[in-house]
């Protein structure tokens, strides 16, 4: 079992399988994109599914693949086979723009993988292209329609940006009045590959409540599961619920059971900081299962008590774009 030096047990990993996407959303990476990652710097999928396989066994039991858009990379599909086949198979979940998703539903489907978050901003087409810079909204709409139909476990992921989308929080919400889907506000986090400093937040959790409350009346407070980062609410009469996650106010931080693992290798014990240790550089090294874990249980005892704590300690001035830290 992996525990932190605050006696936090970790049992989910945040995986990012690529660094790259095809949408160029401003929130997380400059226009012209960010300097990806060369194909041999990136993991191979025997790396990952060993380092896999090593959490898996000290008791991690939940893995989230994200990127980048983790659907961009070719052979997804048979890594995520090969991940049901572990000896102590995790729970698995997938984070997607949902552009490139169509094809893969059926098969996601029957490798029982029904845990999908998709990212949507904005239930307006123009409003779409405006922050994603790409003209995909009929194809995310279209997909996203067919993992409801398919009955998938979807989540969808709203970043509130101010002067962008306030006008899409009703909209969304609404969302949830014929759908089982759980419709979740983010606060902006400033990860673009190129902010610098402290940024003010103008729209927070409480706001966002507020905003929700105003046009739809006071909301029933849902239970909390361990270790969320959602504060969970459903609106009066409706199937689906409502999410506010504080990801930049950072008040969940207290219960954390993350860890992430970006494409390249970076392994980090906190979204806020730098990476602890490299593991493709111990992995080409030859370093043993046994080495390998160690230093993972080392980098756990490194591991601030919250992200305050960690972004204090962390030096460094420009954030590493989202696309590539991998949410």
């Amino acid at each position: 079992m992996l525990k932190d030096k605050h006696n936090r047990q970790v049992n989910y990993l945040r995986l990012s399988v690529t660094d790259k996407c095809n949408l160029r959303c401003f929130y997380c990476m400059p226009e012209e994109g960010i300097p990806f990652c060369k194909k041999d710097e990136e993991l191979s999928f025997e790396e990952l599914l060993r380092v896999c396989r090593i959490l898996t066994g000290q008791g991690v039991n939940k893995i989230r693949i994200t990127g980048g858009e983790p659907f961009v990379r070719k052979g997804l599909m048979h890594f995520l086979e090969q991940l049901t086949q572990l000896e102590k198979a995790p729970e698995l979940s997938i984070t997607t723009n949902a552009t490139l998703i169509g094809p893969h539903i059926p098969k996601l489907k029957a490798l029982g993988i029904r845990s999908i978050n998709v990212s949507l901003d904005t239930l307006d087409e123009n409003r779409f292209f405006s922050i994603t810079r790409r003209d995909e909204y009929k194809r995310v709409m279209q997909n996203l329609n067919t993992l409801l139909q398919e009955g998938f476990d979807v989540k969808i992921n709203c970043v509130v940006m101010q002067h962008q989308n306030i006008e899409d929080i009703p909209l969304l919400a609404e969302f949830t009045k014929a759908y089982p889907v759980s419709v979740r506000f983010l606060e902006e986090m400033p990860f673009n590959a190129q902010s610098e400093g402290q940024e003010a937040l103008l729209w927070d959790y409480t706001h966002i409540k507020a905003n929700v409350e105003a046009h739809f009346g006071g909301l029933e407070k849902l239970p909390d599961p361990p270790s969320s980062t959602s504060l969970n609410y459903k609106i009066k009469g409706y199937t689906g619920t409502v999410g506010i996650i504080p990801s930049f106010s950072r008040t969940f931080c207290g219960t954390c059971n993350r860890i992430r693992l970006s494409a390249n290798g970076d392994f980090r014990t906190c979204l806020y900081g730098a990476a602890d240790l490299n593991l493709r550089d111990q992995l080409r090294l030859g370093f043993s299962d046994g080495q390998l874990l160690l230093n993972l249980q080392e980098a756990l005892q490194q591991k601030a008590a919250n992200g305050f704590e960690t972004e204090t300690l962390n030096q460094k001035q420009v954030k590493d774009s989202m696309a590539y830290l991998g949410g």
